[in-house]
């Protein structure tokens, strides 16, 4: 059963993300499951710090990004969401290839969602950890 309140297509969410810290970071939108999303980002030189792996920063702006974007979608028409809390646990380095997130609810409430993101290499290693709490706000 499928947790999204409102539909979305990855074409959509590419749309909205045009001319914004996504698109300039190449983060692409790959898949919408029943209870996940998906997304990636390039590991180049415009998304890495002075050593050469990915930056931190850019991990958890994929992790929010992701997190915000399903959180929003699974919340009921006319709501909006807003983040409370992010972290970030860095555990591999990644010099080049893709970081491919996928995020999934761990709670979806009236009020508050959380949300698990997890992001891999292209060897499917786990090099960050992300959880994201967000606030459901009720239309006014």
């Amino acid at each position: 059963m499928s947790i999204w309140k409102t539909p979305a297509t990855i074409e959509m969410l590419t749309e909205v993300s045009e001319n914004t810290a996504v698109s300039h970071l190449g983060i692409e939108f790959l898949e919408i499951g029943e209870d996940f999303m998906t997304a990636r980002v390039p590991v180049n030189r415009q998304t890495c710090q002075p050593y050469g792996l990915l930056h931190g920063g850019v991990s958890v702006v994929l992790a929010e990004t992701l997190g915000s974007t399903t959180a929003a979608f699974a919340c009921p028409p006319g709501h909006k969401v807003v983040g409370l809390d992010i972290n970030a646990n860095h555990i591999k380095g990644v010099t080049s290839g893709w970081v491919t997130a996928t995020a999934r609810p761990a709670h979806i409430g009236r009020t508050t969602q959380v949300w698990q993101i997890d992001l891999r290499d292209d060897a499917g290693d786990l090099v960050c950890t992300s959880r994201l709490t967000m606030a459901v706000l009720a239309p006014r």
